[in-house]
Order: structure tokens, then C-alpha cells, then sequence
């Protein structure tokens, strides 16, 4: 999926770009967000740039990564319940799971198709600045591309019992929940919350795009 840049610019590159500030191995409860970013962004660059399987794109190799590596560091719950709205607050605990299920094999592909246009990018960090007792915070970066215009990454994170959570990024000031809620809304009315199952299935289902 991909949007228009003038508009709500999630494209593939900077889908990536989320890839590399988030694939870590399991975060220590106590960790502050802003370090867990930081920490686990170094550990997310060395991989993609050392491991010749992501590099030779391999795209079940690319996903089991992603699945192993940055499900575990999103709310899918929240984040699906964030993109599909008022669908979701309706939907049977049934339809509420295997939304969250789609949603997330959704993101795990299309992160998979991002990461083959990975470059040499480099991530600068901003000051976390919230309260000591906060339970959500805003965690700041920056996506710094040879050439091009830095592009601001912004992670909404919660507490949980398991450690902080991401439940939306907001890429060059655009909601990733809020870009995909448009095409939730739209395919809700016109064949129900099983109506958004089947068509986010059937976009799993597909043979991935080809690598750029």
C-alpha cells in the first residue's frame, strides 16, 4: 500500500524507515522508551545491513525477522482498534482478533517489501520530554537520507506490564492508524467488519510486489 507523499506519505521507504527504529530483542520492563528506541535502532541497522539474507531479499527470511523481531514491540490490539474505529467497537471479540491478525500480516508485509529499499539511512534522537510517572509518551527521531530532506518519525508509545509498546507512528507528521482508517471506513460500509476481514486477507493472500 502506498499513499500519496504530498498527502499522507507512508510509502514503502519510509515504512522502512519504522522497521529500523523498532526491531530489537525483548525490552526490559524498566527501560525508558527513548532509550528502548535508540538501543534497539542500532541493533535494527546492523542487522539490515549485515545480514545476507535481508540483503539478497528474502522475503520469508525479511518476515520472520519482522515478526520475531518488531510485532512484539506494538499494541496490534489498540493499533487495529485506533485504524478500524467505530468497526471495531462493534465487532464480536471473534471479528476484534482476526482484524488484529490481518492488520498485523499486513504491516509484516508490507515492512518486508520496505526493507529491500533500505539505504544508508541514519536516525538522530530527540530529548524524551515527558513525566517521570507518564504512561504514554511521544518518542521523537529523525530519518536522515543522503541527499534528501530528513524525515521526522514519531513513536506513540504506551506502558504496559510487558514493557513500552508502540500503538501508532506518525511519519513527516501523518498517522500511520489514520492513513489506513480512510480504506478501513470505505470497505466497512461496503461489506461489513467481515467484509474488512475477507479484504485484508485477500491482500495477505497476494503474491508479494516485485523488489524496486
Amino acid at each position: 500500500m502506498t499513499f500519496d507523499s504530498n498527502r499522507r506519505a507512508t510509502g514503502p521507504l519510509r515504512l522502512c524507515m519504522m522497521l529500523v527504529a523498532l526491531v530489537a530483542v525483548p525490552a526490559f520492563a524498566q527501560e525508558a522508551p527513548d532509550a528502548l528506541v535508540k538501543r534497539v535502532s542500532q541493533e535494527a541497522l546492523s542487522i539490515i545491513k549485515t545480514d545476507p539474507r535481508v540483503q539478497a531479499g528474502d522475503q520469508a527470511h525479511i518476515r520472520d525477522l519482522i515478526q520475531a523481531k518488531i510485532a512484539p514491540h506494538f499494541d496490534m490490539d489498540r493499533m487495529t482498534a485506533l485504524a478500524a474505529g467505530r468497526a471495531y467497537r462493534q465487532a464480536t471479540p471473534e471479528q476484534r482478533k482476526r482484524l488484529a491478525d490481518e492488520f498485523e500480516s499486513l504491516l509484516i508485509r508490507t515492512y518486508a517489501n520496505a526493507l529491500n529499499q533500505y539505504r544508508d539511512q541514519t536516525i538522530s534522537y530527540e530529548p524524551l520530554r515527558a513525566e517521570p510517572t507518564a504512561n504514554e509518551v511521544t518518542v521523537r527521531t529523525q530519518v536522515n537520507r543522503p541527499g534528501q530532506t530528513p524525515v521526522s518519525i514519531d513513536y506513540s508509545m504506551e506502558k504496559t506490564p510487558s514493557g513500552w509498546k508502540a500503538y501508532d507512528v506518525i511519519v513527516g507528521g501523518v498517522s500511520l492508524v489514520t492513513n489506513y482508517r480512510d480504506e478501513f471506513t470505505q470497505q466497512v460500509r461496503q461489506g461489513g467488519v467481515d467484509g474488512l476481514i475477507k479484504a485484508l486477507a485477500a491482500k495477505n493472500a497476494a503474491p508479494p510486489p516485485a523488489p524496486k
